[in-house]
């Protein structure tokens, strides 16, 4: 079981592999005229707060997408639950008519699917049509700590139960924890804040030992952290982090890459019932990427260019998949209460 960048990116049409799941009958008595698509605002949810991380990613992504699109977008936030109150509003409360969307994270939400009791089913009530991003899993400490290296921490942690905070116990990070944890002999313990900022600070003031978190939301700390390690089999940003190493390189392990993807979701009923609008949707995603506007908004949004990558729905259908596995494996350890 393994993520792997290079199948996340340019992989095959996201349009052509939806409307190949959708039966001929569906698909010829209610396709809709992609030019006459859309022809109102575009209804995104986002399964988080106002102004937070996947916020910002949406709206600096929607900014240059509406122009080849053509239609703006309103938002609407559900947070809750690790995310699960705004899927569940959306797949319940949405009409499924390619016009609501989904703006998520795949990782902690596919975790949060696989370790909480949803009432809604993947991939039977919603896929993923595209993703733009892809952030590392890391762990970090403040400045001033005593731990100059991830060895050092590990080494501490043989000795007494090392402290971790984390935004969300359901995460890629925790997961990317308890591995590491579970090879060296290292005794961990994650504590949620119940949010990044939360997390950061308690780590900063020397609350806990250190963050576990995404990359991205950790940038903006500068001198006040020193990253220890990056879950993936390479830091895709060492001059963003202090040059972390790998911690696959540093213990021998394989763990695989603990990473996020900011993706769109739609109803899986959409995708049968308006193969067209699906594929004006995809279609139109993938030229954002090659627009320099976009580069520039999404760094000014907070997500360095070295994380933009686009994933096609096959790519995205893998990874969701991938991390349901890997949350069924942790599940004891992902719902604990302590």
């Amino acid at each position: 079981m393994k993520l792997s960048l290079n199948r996340r990116h340019f992989m095959l049409s996201g349009a052509a592999a939806l409307g190949a799941a959708a039966s001929p009958g569906l698909l010829s008595s209610a396709a809709r005229a992609a030019d006459d698509f859309p022809d109102k605002p575009m209804q995104v949810l986002v399964p988080t707060g106002e102004g937070g991380g996947v916020d910002q990613a949406a709206r600096a992504f929607d900014r240059v997408w509406a122009k080849y699109l053509g239609a703006n977008f309103e938002y609407s936030y559900f947070p809750g639950a690790s995310g699960q109150v705004g899927y569940e509003v959306f797949i319940s409360k949405r009409e499924p008519n390619a016009y609501n969307i989904l703006f998520g994270n795949i990782g902690p939400e596919m975790i949060m699917y696989a370790t909480q009791n949803v009432h809604y089913k993947y991939p039977e009530d919603f896929v993923y049509i595209g993703s733009m991003d892809v952030d590392d899993s890391v762990i970090w400490v403040a400045a001033d700590s005593k731990f100059k290296t991830i060895q050092d921490l590990v080494e501490e942690g043989k000795k007494r139960e090392i402290t971790l905070s984390t935004s969300r116990l359901p995460h890629p990070s925790t997961i990317g924890v308890l591995a590491l944890a579970e090879a060296t002999g290292m005794k961990v313990r994650m504590i949620p804040y119940g949010g990044g900022g939360p997390a950061r600070s308690a780590a900063i003031t020397g609350e806990v030992d250190g963050c576990a978190t995404f990359l991205s939301t950790s940038l903006g700390l500068g001198d006040q952290i020193r990253f220890l390690t990056v879950f993936n089999n390479k830091n895709n940003a060492p001059k963003l982090t202090n040059d972390a190493p790998p911690v696959n390189q540093v213990f021998g392990t394989k763990i695989p890459p603990m990473s996020g993807q900011r993706a769109i979701a739609i109803h899986a009923k959409a995708v049968k019932e308006y193969p067209d609008r699906v594929k004006k949707l995809t279609d139109t995603m993938q030229k954002v990427f090659t627009d320099p506007e976009y580069k520039e908004i999404a760094e000014k949004a907070g997500t360095p260019w070295e994380f933009i990558q686009y994933g096609d729905a096959a790519s995205c259908d893998e990874s969701a998949k991938e991390f349901i596995a890997l949350a069924g494996r942790y599940r004891s350890l992902l719902t604990a209460s302590k």
